[in-house]
């Protein structure tokens, strides 16, 4: 049997490392990464460097580009609007679960008003990456509010390629403010145990980011 590696955990960071970098377009589609730099540059060995990039090429989110390197992948502006349209499916049974049980989960529900009162917190000097860990954070309240744990488990494996989606449309001022509007609306419907009306508000969010998302990855295409 091949012996099982005894750094998990710096993978684990390596790996958190990198993607965060291509969440926030600090590292850009299609940017060349040469695992040599990117090892000195973090202050480790190849060799979880390879494994992190490894997981990343996986999952979709690099791809082979000549010998030993790796390259970020283009974000496909169809692939993504199909994925908001799924999403929208399941944010929407989660908010519509999530009011049907706030009464009953005190935990959830507090663990929900944390999650607005950040978002509240947003400001000018709030970094690209802090901003999609506070969305992604709202979210994911309501699907443990759900109290359904597939909700969170099918959506998981998209959650990168959401992310580096999300920093295409985060980083304009004026959809900061709308998309945390719109979390207070859906928010305000679950904590009132409106189902329906969560439901239509959580489902309408996701589809008008994929929208919005798919629009702006066009007009980056075309420019």
């Amino acid at each position: 049997m091949i012996p099982l590696d005894p750094t998990p955990n710096l993978i684990d960071q390596v790996y958190s490392r990198i993607l965060e970098g291509i969440a926030d377009h600090t590292l850009p589609p299609g940017h060349r990464i040469r695992q040599n730099e990117l090892a000195d540059k973090l202050g480790v060995s190849r060799q979880p460097v390879s494994h992190a990039l490894h997981l990343l090429h996986r999952q979709g989110l690099v791809a082979e580009s000549g010998r030993k390197g790796f390259e970020v992948t283009r974000l496909d502006p169809v692939r993504i609007r199909q994925l908001y349209e799924v999403r929208g499916a399941i944010d929407g049974l989660a908010a519509r679960l999530a009011a049907e049980r706030v009464s009953s989960d005190a935990a959830g529900r507090a663990a929900l008003e944390r999650a607005l009162d950040a978002g509240r917190m947003l400001g000018d000097t709030t970094t690209l990456s802090q901003l999609i860990a506070l969305d992604v954070d709202f979210h994911r309240a309501i699907y443990r509010l759900s109290g359904n744990p597939a909700v969170e488990e099918t959506i998981a494996p998209q959650w990168p390629h959401m992310r580096r989606s999300m920093a295409t449309v985060l980083g304009e001022l004026d959809y900061r403010v709308s998309a945390w509007t719109e979390h207070e609306k859906i928010a305000a419907h679950i904590f009132a145990g409106r189902a329906d009306a969560a439901h239509a508000a959580a489902q309408a969010h996701a589809l008008t980011a994929g929208r919005m998302t798919e629009e702006r990855l066009r007009q980056g295409k075309a420019a």
